[in-house]
């Protein structure tokens, strides 16, 4: 039940997520808006991953898993319910800002969430069970799209020119109607919120407590978790990861559209997109049963081959079977991050809850890899620029067959460590 009640949490966040995607060209139509400030919107969300992981972790520390949780989807509740005024303000600013509170509490969720249902049963298992509760995560992302696009985007986005052409009382007009299509959505997701929190709230759940910082005698710090070479390896890892996920997403629609790959159009070419984001989930639903059955280790190295194997042909191909390999590169990045997570906190005991700040942190890397990958994208074309998820798939590699594993001795001992 437990369980049960955790992977809403992780379809809902999952969810909001991938909502961005529909966020915004919705805005940069609003504003008028250029790509670089449009993109201010994925900078804002993964920005608030780095800067409020460590509060996170102090607030899981203060408050335990269950009130964190229910605590993170109150804040998650309040940004959404945000869209309202800064819909009612036309302010892109306000708009930002929102977004900050909702991945704020997204953070929260996250850094509370991830070690809870690793730990919430056998450590043998720990993969297996984030990674089933990461496939409800992975059908939120599916279907965001969808919903967006038809309560949001439902109305024809009209290009820079169309809305000049307009006269000013209809361009005014426009304008409103257009900022004022996310204000029934967004509220009707924090009241979604709201009352998820509430029933977390009433719902009876395991504390934990002895992962947590309240059964730590000592007073450990962030470096005591990084002093175990699988936190350290395992921040990369979620870094490279995330990295190459969402770089392949943000460049996938620029892929299929070029001559040699698919030519399609890019709205033809958006429908692709979904593909890839639904193979995680499907991959996640497998992976979940192989991980109760097989050295997780070895299967992340595996998967992560894999993906390396399908980017290769990605940057050597042409045609269908480049369209296919990219789209499949999603069914592979299913037990990546789950299983990376479950491995970057294993027998950690109390240092659990600053691990996980530092793991949540590492989001980060789905801001700065596709920036990177766009310089290498303006500089040898967008196909040989596939070349650094290439990289970030080798390092996974290596963290399955060996950054992944302990020291011979993890479990903080009285007196050691302290600061």
């Amino acid at each position: 039940m437990a369980l049960g009640v955790m992977t809403t949490i992780f379809f809902m966040w999952g969810f909001l997520t991938c909502l961005n995607d529909i966020l915004i060209p919705h805005l940069k139509a609003v504003f008028e808006l250029n790509y670089t400030r449009v993109m201010l919107v994925q900078f804002t969300f993964f920005g608030a991953y780095f800067l409020m992981s460590l509060p996170a972790g102090r607030v899981v520390a203060r408050l335990g898993y269950k009130q964190s949780i229910v605590t993170g989807l109150v804040v998650a509740g309040l940004g959404a319910a945000g869209f309202w005024p800064a819909a009612q303000l036309r302010s892109y600013g306000v708009f930002l800002a929102a977004l900050f509170v909702l991945a704020t509490g997204i953070t929260l969720l996250q850094v509370a969430a991830n070690p809870y249902v690793a730990l919430l049963g056998p450590e043998r298992t720990s993969s297996s069970r984030l990674t089933l509760a990461q496939a409800l995560n992975s059908l939120g992302t599916t279907l965001a799209p969808l919903f967006g696009g038809l309560l949001i985007l439902s109305s024809t986005v009209l290009g820079s020119s169309q809305i000049a052409a307009l006269s000013p009382p209809e361009r005014l007009a426009y304008r409103v109607q257009e900022a004022q299509s996310v204000q029934g959505p967004y509220l009707g997701l924090a009241v979604a919120l709201l009352v998820l929190a509430l029933i977390v709230w009433l719902f009876r759940l395991p504390a934990l407590t002895e992962t947590t910082e309240r059964a730590d005698r000592e007073r450990h710090t962030l470096a005591d978790a990084l002093r175990h070479r699988h936190v350290r390896f395992g921040v990369l890892a979620i870094f490279f990861y995330v990295g190459a996920e969402v770089s392949i997403g943000s460049f996938m629609v620029n892929y299929l559209s070029l001559p040699g790959i698919g030519g399609l159009s890019e709205a033809h070419a958006a429908h692709y997109v979904a593909f890839y984001w639904g193979g995680a989930m499907v991959g996640r639903l497998v992976g979940s049963a192989l991980l109760a059955w097989l050295d997780p280790r070895k299967l992340l190295a595996l998967f992560a081959a894999v993906a390396a194997a399908l980017v290769l042909t990605t940057m050597l191909s042409h045609g269908n079977v480049a369209m296919v390999s990219v789209i499949a590169i999603g069914l592979f990045n299913s037990i990546m991050f789950p299983t990376i997570f479950a491995l970057g906190i294993e027998r950690l005991g109390p240092l659990t809850g600053k691990a996980s700040s530092l793991l949540i942190m590492a989001i980060v890397g789905g801001a700065l890899v596709p920036l990177a990958q766009g310089f290498l994208a303006d500089r040898i074309g967008v196909q040989h620029a596939f070349v650094l998820p290439l990289l970030c798939y080798g390092f996974i590699v290596f963290y399955g067959l060996n950054g992944s594993r302990p020291d011979p001795v993890q479990r903080p001992q009285a007196g050691a460590g302290a600061r």
